[in-house]
């Protein structure tokens, strides 16, 4: 398979394959089809419409969503993880994951693959924590916060990908064809113009919990160019676990050094069979998992040879 098939063949799985982007639209589908598939079963056990999708609420999402309450939360703090994947509301999804998928794309075109989940999270986390402060810690927001007060969406996680790209890049251009292209922080302002004056702007609480999670974006990134990686963590418990499940494929930990510049294991000169597509894999493979960026001169410039079937 040439260069060029295995590129178009990633973007036709949103990126890169088995991709974290993917996944992340799957657990979020996955779940609103989960949730409205049993809001189905309630309106056809009620006669009144307005009944069924009281009790649904309560009896259901309510069990997905963060409450306002802080005493609520602690019978169900599984929640501050739920609510930034569940979506019942078919537009609120769409909404979310079109953004998310726009923003995620570069995001993961920029930074490879271990970066995006760990990003949603934690601005999701951010967006939680402060929506549960600002609704017991500030008086007016006691008063205005009622029994069913909940925050639900991926609104707060989506903001902090948006930001962190865009503080990742903030000249990165898209539609080129078009005059050279829309900087991609024009279509960010585009994007918290349109969450502000819709999902945002219903509630102070909701605006605040998208602003932590924007901050925690831009947070997460500042962090990185100064050489603390947050996500680490998270990348080093998945291969811990996926190793519990698949014990011939072990991860190894890679030193600080090697995790930002390119090692080359292979002799000068040395003639190995196939040497050709075994250097484009491990470029792939290095692309999938660092990003384009951390490729060398001498990689780029072989990559684009061999996607022009100059080396093939």
């Amino acid at each position: 398979m040439s260069v060029m098939e295995q590129n178009r063949g990633n973007r036709l799985l949103l990126g890169q394959n088995n991709n974290a982007l993917t996944w992340l639209i799957i657990i979020n589908a996955v779940i609103f089809v989960i949730l409205n598939f049993i809001k189905i079963i309630y309106l056809f056990s009620y006669d009144i419409n307005a009944e069924a999708t009281l009790t649904f609420q309560r009896q259901i999402v309510e069990w997905f969503s963060l409450p306002g309450g802080i005493q609520k939360f602690g019978s169900r703090p599984w929640t501050i993880l739920t609510y930034m994947f569940s979506h019942v509301s078919v537009w609120d999804l769409i909404v979310t994951l079109l953004w998310l998928w726009g923003f995620g794309f570069i995001l993961q075109d920029m930074m490879g693959n271990s970066k995006l989940i760990p990003i949603y999270l934690y601005a999701g986390f951010a967006g939680g924590a402060i929506f549960l402060a600002a609704t017991n810690l500030i008086p007016a927001f006691k008063v205005n916060a009622g029994e069913n007060y909940a925050l639900i969406g991926g609104g707060a996680a989506v903001m902090g990908v948006a930001v962190a790209t865009t503080a990742l890049a903030p000249t990165y251009r898209i539609f080129p064809m078009l005059n050279g292209g829309i900087p991609l922080w024009v279509l960010t302002l585009i994007f918290i113009a349109i969450d502000y004056a819709t999902v945002a702007s219903s509630s102070m609480g909701y605006a605040l919990a998208h602003l932590a999670g924007a901050g925690m974006g831009f947070l997460f990134v500042y962090q990185l160019r100064r050489g603390s990686d947050w996500g680490e963590w998270m990348l080093q418990l998945f291969y811990w676990t996926e190793d519990l499940f698949n014990p011939e494929k072990k991860h190894s930990t890679a030193s600080k050094k090697q995790q930002h510049f390119y090692k080359a294991t292979k002799k000068p000169f040395e003639k190995k069979p196939h040497i050709t597509q075994q250097h484009i894999d491990e470029i792939l493979d290095k692309i999938n998992q660092k990003g384009y960026h951390f490729l060398t001169d001498e990689e780029k410039e072989f990559l684009k040879k061999a996607s022009e079937g100059d080396l093939m």
